[in-house]
């Protein structure tokens, strides 16, 4: 996708917005938009990435339809979009892996390598590089990543809070001297990982454990908590 399709884009997607509504003509217009991009799925990122960032800045002033127009997007962008006969998404399975051992790991980088538009990342810290390494990949694919974190630990030694947030992933730090302990994130806001798994190389030496679920109620519920967190915690500040 070239740059004017990406300005043309971005600006079709804030003038349906504006309103707070997006119109048959403006679907169309949308729509036809998206299937010149059906096959590149870096800028179908693209365009879900911009379509979060504008949400983001209008979700205070309007939640409902900021919501209902987002999910529209979302829809015109799933039902435009055709999928290379390759691509795996995330699995439908559940899963659950146990250390000490990598296999946590690597259940964790495989849910984040498969995130297509979003990645909501509540953790205590994060350590190990292949984790934050998926999740600066995620980012630069156009994956609309956030990090909710300890304030104590993203200054420790070995984190990658610091190098994430340089990056602009947008990242929000707990201001309370109690720790900010949850380990899970949501993935496309469909599939939860949790557990007691520190996001840590350390972890692998730990007996520990790292679940995956897709059980609608508790993505919703885990979904809400993110968004209590993030809407009361501070921006990082480096």
């Amino acid at each position: 996708m070239n740059e004017t399709q990406q300005q043309r884009l971005e600006q079709a997607l804030a003038d349906t917005l504006t309103d707070g509504s997006l119109s048959k003509d403006e679907e169309q217009s949308l729509r036809k938009a998206i299937e010149e991009i059906a096959d590149d799925r870096q800028a179908l990122a693209f365009v879900r990435n911009r379509a979060f960032r504008l949400a983001r800045g209008r979700i205070e002033q309007s939640p409902r339809d900021t919501l209902r127009w987002l999910e529209r997007i979302d829809k015109i962008v799933d039902h435009t979009a055709r999928p290379p006969q390759d691509a795996s998404g995330p699995p439908a399975a559940d899963a659950i892996a146990f250390s000490p051992g990598e296999t946590g790991l690597q259940l964790i980088r495989r849910e984040l390598k498969a995130a297509r538009r979003s990645l909501d990342i509540c953790v205590f810290t994060i350590t190990d590089d292949r984790l934050s390494g998926a999740i600066a990949d995620a980012h630069r694919r156009g994956v609309a990543v956030r990090i909710v974190t300890d304030n104590d630990k993203q200054f420790d030694a070995g984190s990658d809070i610091a190098r994430l947030a340089r990056a602009d992933v947008p990242t929000r730090c707990d201001p309370d001297p109690d720790h900010m302990h949850h380990k899970f994130a949501l993935v496309d806001g469909r599939r939860l990982i949790t557990g007691s798994y520190n996001w840590t190389r350390g972890a692998t030496r730990n007996h520990e454990n790292v679940t995956v679920l897709s059980a609608p109620e508790l993505v919703d519920a885990f979904a809400k908590e993110f968004e209590r967190l993030w809407s009361s915690f501070k921006p990082w500040r480096g």
